[in-house]
C-alpha cells in the first residue's frame, strides 16, 4: 500500500473493510460499471465522486446486495456480497438518493419501525431513538409528522435512520443532493462527526466539487471506470500548478501568441466559462507560479487582456485534465440512477 494511501486512513490500521475487485455491472449493452477495484479502510470516508451517470449508484447498489454483480468480487467486512447478502445487509446502513421516509409517521416513528426491521431489541430501541436525533438535532421536532419537515431536516432524518443498528459502514448516495449551500455544509458537519461518535467507514458518492473535498480519499469515476483514486490534495497537486484565466477578444490568436512567446499550451476554456460573442472568450493555462509568472505574461503579451484570475487547482480541475470535460454541479436526472433504481426494487421484493 503507498503512503499517501495509509495516510488518508484516519487510524492508520490499514485495513479494510470493503474489498472490490474487477466490479462490473451490464444492462444488456450497456456497461454501467466497468472492472472496478479498489478498498476502503476502517473509519475512512471514502467518497465517488462523478458526473450523472458515471456508475456511482449502481456501484453503492452492488456493494449494498441491491444488484448482482455481472462480474467481479466485493466484500463488506469479510462478506461477499453475492453469496453472504444477509450478514452483508446487518453490517451497512444506506442513505438512498430518493427519500424513502414514511411522511405520515413521526421522526421517532420512522426510527423505532427502523430498528424493529434490524432485530434491535425492544428495550435499545428507544434509547438508540434518542441518541441519533440528538445527534442531529432533532430532538425537538422527534414527534412530529415527517411531512412537517423541511428537505434538510428529511435529509438528517434518513441519516439518523441509517445509523440506528449500529452498521459498521454507512453509504451515502448524494447525500445533499437538491439542497442549499447552507443545509448542505450543515449536513457535512453532521457527517463529520459519525465518524468520531460511531467509529464507522463511511462511502459516499458526490458530484459537488466542495463535499468531494472532505473525504479522505476519492475515487474519481467516468463513463463506468474508476480514472483516478487518491487524497483530494494529491489528486489536485497532479493537475500541476496554479490555474490562470484570461477573457480575451480573439482566444485562438491570443493561443497562438502564448505558444510563441512563452511556450504554453492554453486551452480555450469550456462552458460555463466560455461564453463567445462581445464578452469575450477565455483560455485556460497551468503554470507552475502563476502569481509570479502573472507580471511577465502580462508584459510580454500584445493581445488586449479583457480579464484575468489566478486560482489554485481545484476538483474540477482534475476531472477535466482526466475526462476533458467539466462536472456540471446541478441536479440532472441521469440514467443511470434511474435503471439502477428501477432494478433495485425489484430485487428486494423477491
Amino acid at each position: 500500500m503507498d503512503s499517501a494511501a495509509e495516510a488518508a486512513r484516519p487510524d492508520g490500521s490499514g485495513g479494510s473493510v470493503i474489498e472490490v475487485e474487477g466490479l462490473t455491472r451490464r444492462f444488456g449493452e450497456l456497461t454501467a460499471v466497468d472492472d472496478v477495484s479498489f478498498s476502503v479502510g476502517r473509519r475512512e470516508i471514502f467518497g465517488f465522486l462523478g458526473p450523472n451517470g458515471a456508475g456511482k449508484t449502481t456501484t453503492i447498489n452492488m456493494l449494498c446486495t441491491l444488484l448482482r454483480p455481472t462480474s467481479g468480487r466485493a466484500t463488506l467486512n469479510g462478506h461477499d456480497v453475492a453469496t453472504e447478502q444477509d450478514e452483508v445487509r446487518q453490517s451497512i446502513g444506506i442513505v438512498f438518493q430518493d427519500p424513502t421516509l414514511d411522511e405520515r409517521l413521526t421522526a421517532r416513528e420512522n426510527l423505532q419501525f427502523h430498528a424493529m426491521l434490524y432485530n434491535v431489541p425492544p428495550g435499545e430501541r428507544r434509547e438508540r431513538a434518542r441518541s441519533v436525533l440528538d445527534m442531529v438535532e432533532l430532538t425537538a421536532r422527534a414527534d412530529d409528522r415527517v411531512e412537517t419537515y423541511s428537505g434538510g431536516m428529511r435529509r438528517r432524518l434518513e441519516i439518523a435512520r441509517g445509523l440506528m443498528h449500529y452498521p459498521r459502514v454507512l453509504f451515502l448516495d448524494e447525500p445533499t443532493l437538491g439542497l442549499d449551500p447552507q443545509t448542505r455544509r450543515n449536513i457535512w458537519e453532521h457527517v463529520g462527526e459519525l465518524r468520531e461518535q460511531y467509529d464507522i467507514t463511511i462511502f459516499m458518492t458526490t458530484h459537488y466539487m466542495d463535499e468531494a473535498e472532505n473525504c479522505d480519499r476519492i475515487a474519481i469515476i467516468d463513463n463506468g471506470r474508476i480514472a483516478a483514486l487518491d487524497t483530494p490534495g494529491n489528486l489536485k497537486h497532479e493537475v500541476g500548478g496554479d490555474i490562470i484565466t484570461l477573457r480575451v477578444e480573439d482566444a485562438g490568436a491570443v493561443a497562438r501568441e502564448l505558444g510563441e512567446k512563452f511556450g504554453l499550451d492554453a486551452e480555450v476554456a469550456p462552458p460555463p466559462w466560455r461564453t463567445g460573442g462581445p464578452a469575450g472568450e477565455r483560455l485556460r493555462l497551468e503554470v507552475p507560479s502563476g502569481r509570479t509568472f502573472l507580471p511577465r505574461l502580462l508584459k510580454g503579451l500584445d493581445a488586449e487582456i479583457l480579464s484575468v484570475t489566478v486560482r489554485e487547482p481545484t476538483l474540477d480541475d482534475v476531472f477535466l485534465k482526466l475526462t476533458g470535460r467539466q462536472i456540471r454541479e446541478e441536479a440532472a436526472d441521469g440514467m443511470e440512477g434511474v435503471r439502477a433504481r428501477v432494478r433495485s426494487r425489484k430485487v428486494m421484493r423477491h
